[in-house]
């Protein structure tokens, strides 16, 4: 996925979506949101928090609220992004008459006011980390990697373990160690290119 650094850019590579991003762009302009772009994609913050970001898919198109999970969501219309999603919350929909602006409105509304009592769902960090094999195995093989694996924070060390576990095959499984043993190596996080953002 390209890394735009402006909203036109974006909006200039996101067909078939164009017209109903920048329809939903509008309506977000309007909320009184500040406009940024991050991970490539445009981002509306208050207060320098991110609340909802805009994105095109392959079948769907649409918002999602960083903290989705606390709005009251009377219309029953959002949808975790995946089974271990907490927070985050998507409203996807596939053509521009989808576009409920009165709805958005009042689901931008809740998430500012809920931001600005400081309302959040915090990140777990009680779980217990689980090692898959296939990443035992490749860094008992590799001592280096082993050495600075150990080293590194339970957030990095359950990202690489989780990038690890959730291929499907076999094959996937093994490509993704190739992949990432000499990030490991190199000090560096899974996900390090996007915590600049």
């Amino acid at each position: 996925m390209k890394r735009h650094k402006t909203v036109g850019e974006f909006l200039k590579d996101s067909a078939p979506w164009k017209k109903e991003l920048t329809r939903l762009r509008e309506i977000l302009l309007g909320t009184g949101l500040e406009e940024t772009v991050k991970w490539g994609a445009p981002c509306y913050c208050s207060g320098g928090k991110n609340l909802v970001g805009i994105g095109g898919f392959k079948s769907y198109f649409g918002l999602w609220f960083f903290q989705g999970a606390l709005l009251a969501d009377k219309r029953k219309v959002l949808v975790a992004g995946g089974e271990k999603t907490r927070a985050m919350r998507q409203l996807r929909l596939t053509s521009l008459q989808d576009i409920d602006e009165n709805l958005i409105r009042i689901y931008v509304q809740e998430a500012i006011q809920l931001s600005t009592q400081g309302v959040v769902i915090q990140a777990r960090k009680d779980l217990p980390l689980e090692i898959p094999p296939e990443l035992g195995v490749a860094l008992e093989k590799n001592k280096k990697a082993r050495a600075i694996f150990e080293k590194m924070s339970k957030c990095c060390r359950r990202e690489y373990s989780e990038y690890i576990a959730t291929a499907k095959q076999e094959a996937t499984k093994q490509r993704r160690l190739e992949k990432i043993l000499p990030m490991i190596e190199a000090g560096g996080g899974l996900h390090d290119k996007y915590r600049s953002c």
